[in-house]
């Protein structure tokens, strides 16, 4: 399967869904279900039990994965969502913003 045009650490915007319009950063990008994690979105409680006397238990909110196609970069010279297209530099090829055509780092 073909990776994914977005990273770890790259700005999103949620473009679906009941976190629509929130902005996060990827904290994990799974190219093989086509799914990323993105901090502060789709979270959900979890009871855990307590591992051992220093680790307590108790309900804590995870961030569930949340499908590619809900969510777009963030351009770095405007802040909009945009596409992420791939362009050739000195036999490189490096992510570019579809709207600007400015590198994405």
């Amino acid at each position: 399967m073909a990776g994914l045009k977005i990273r770890k650490g790259d700005r999103v915007v949620i473009l679906s869904g009941k976190d629509k319009g929130k902005e996060g950063v990827v904290q994990v990008a799974m190219p093989d279900e086509r799914k990323v994690v993105v901090e502060g979105v789709n979270t959900a409680k979890r009871h855990r039990k307590a591992r051992s006397a220093t680790e307590a238990g108790g309900i804590i909110e995870i961030d569930k994965p949340i499908d590619v196609s809900n969510v777009a970069v963030i351009s770095p010279k405007d802040g909009k969502p945009t596409r992420v297209g791939y362009k050739l530099v000195d036999g490189k090829k490096i992510r570019v913003c579809k709207r600007t055509g400015e590198e994405i780092k």
